[in-house]
Order: C-alpha cells, then sequence, then structure tokens
C-alpha cells in the first residue's frame, strides 16, 4: 500500500485527572480553569499511526472534537509527527453524548477521506471511560472494528493485530479498511522534537461546525443524544471504619467486632 495509505486518528482534549470538579446545577465537568491534556490512552494511537507512517509511508491525519481551545492537543500532534489536523468544532455539537458524538466525527472522516485505510482511538477517554465512541464510528463508517490493540502490523490490504483481553491475547487477522482502539501496551509514545513543535505552532488548523460536514442537526449534540445524565457527583470522602487490634487478645477482640456489628444493625444481639 506503501505512500498511498492514510490513518486518521481521533484525540480528544480532557481536563486533568486530578483537577476534576463538577457543576452541582448543570451535571457537567467545569472546564473553565483547569488544565487541560491530550487523552492519555489517544497518545498510543498517535504512536501506533506514526509507526505506520515510519514503516509505510503512510499520511497521518488527526482529528478532535471540542472547543476552540482544543486546538492545543492537534498541534501537539502534529509536533510528534502527524501530517494535518482538523478541529471539529461547533455549538451545535454541545451536549453530545457518545452517539452524536460518534456521528459527527464520522462526518467529519468522510470529509477528510471517505476510504481511510485505518481509524485509531485509544482505547477510552479518561474523563467519561465509555470506550463507545470508537465502536460508534466505526458502525457509522460500515468499517471493521478492532478493540483493544496491543500489537499490530500492515501486508498490503492486510492486517494482523494482537488484542488485550482479560483472559490472555487474541491474535486476529483482517482486510482493511478498519477501526482500532489501542491500548497503553502497544508502545512508548515518542516526545517531540523542538522542529516539530515550530511546525505546530505555525501550521494552519482548519475548523469545521455540523454544516460543513454535512451533519444532520438533529444528530448532533443534546438534540441527537438519547443518553441523559440525570445526576453526577463524586463519591463522598471515605472516613475510615473501627480498627481493632486482636494480636494481644483475639477473644475481647472478636467480642468488640460482634458488639460493633449489633450496634449498627448487621447482626442481631
Amino acid at each position: 500500500m506503501g505512500k498511498d495509505m492514510h490513518v486518521i486518528v481521533c484525540v480528544k482534549q480532557v481536563p486533568d485527572t486530578t483537577n476534576v470538579r463538577i457543576n452541582p446545577e448543570t451535571n457537567t465537568l467545569m472546564r473553565e480553569g483547569v488544565e487541560s491534556i491530550m487523552n492519555p490512552y489517544d497518545e498510543y494511537a498517535l504512536e501506533e499511526a506514526l509507526k505506520l507512517k515510519d514503516r509505510h509511508g503512510a499520511r497521518v491525519s488527526v482529528i478532535s472534537m471540542g472547543p476552540p481551545q482544543a486546538d492545543v492537543v492537534l498541534r501537539e500532534a502534529l509536533a510528534r509527527g502527524a501530517d494535518d489536523g482538523v478541529l471539529l468544532t461547533d455549538r451545535a455539537f454541545a451536549g453530545a453524548d457518545t452517539l452524536a458524538t460518534s456521528y459527527a466525527i464520522a462526518q467529519a472522516i468522510k470529509k477528510i477521506n471517505p476510504n481511510p485505510d485505518l481509524v485509531f482511538f485509544g482505547k477510552q477517554a479518561i474523563d467519561g471511560d465509555t470506550a463507545q465512541v470508537g465502536p460508534g464510528v466505526s458502525e457509522f463508517l460500515g468499517c471493521t472494528l478492532v478493540t483493544y490493540v496491543q500489537a499490530l502490523s500492515v501486508e498490503g490490504d492486510t492486517f494482523t493485530v494482537e488484542t488485550h483481553m482479560d483472559e490472555g491475547t487474541d491474535v486476529l487477522e483482517g482486510k482493511l479498511p478498519a477501526v482500532m482502539t489501542v491500548v497503553k501496551e502497544a508502545s512508548t509514545p515518542r516526545f517531540a522534537s523542538l522542529s516539530g513543535w515550530v511546525g505546530a505552532k505555525k501550521a494552519g488548523l482548519p475548523k469545521w461546525g455540523a454544516a460543513d460536514v454535512g451533519a444532520v442537526k438533529e444528530m448532533c449534540g443534546l438534540d441527537g443524544s438519547p443518553t441523559k445524565v440525570v445526576k453526577i457527583f463524586a463519591p463522598p470522602v471515605k472516613t475510615g471504619g473501627i480498627r481493632v487490634d486482636g494480636r494481644a487478645a483475639p477473644g475481647e477482640a472478636v467480642a468488640a467486632i460482634v458488639k460493633a456489628l449489633q450496634d449498627k444493625g448487621v447482626v442481631k444481639s
């Protein structure tokens, strides 16, 4: 396939998980004033694409969907070696669940290239943790889906992958095109070079809205989202329980534990 290979990587800007705050009125993440980073799993997806560029001369395009400031993660991807990028940004996309997000991204991919060879995602985003957008995009594109990829080789129009499963590793073979989600076991992401950053800062990044990608309004944002968030909250801080040291007097320790359970109504007297 050589230099004609085209790989698209979808990356997301997410809040640093150590700084997540929740708006109690809207039940949404508060992103204002919070440091944002490239979704860590997307770094592994990008690295897989860049390895295909190294081996086969593939063109690597990156897409991100988010507010205008999300172009930062696209420039980071360019600095690491991606060839071009597009930011999908529009108020019409606001409030999108994973279905509406998958639809919008699939529309953008079709505009970039109706027939890309591979589309990569990280296995999941660390803010939503759904792992649904990659599979959703594969459905809208009508492409083969392979999840949890930890190793990949491509020969002609045939791919061979190792997938990271709970019970071990599966080896699969299939035909391109395909959508794949990548796990951290795949590789170590490369760093951007100084010259890469200089070029990325100067690069033009088109911004596309719903109309630009031919998206149907009723399938975007809140209108296209059958999933509704009723409530979101941080779990209460655990204060710890009663500690009983039974090394010196095991019998007394057992009696103390039983009494504590009785006081809480867990066991009857």
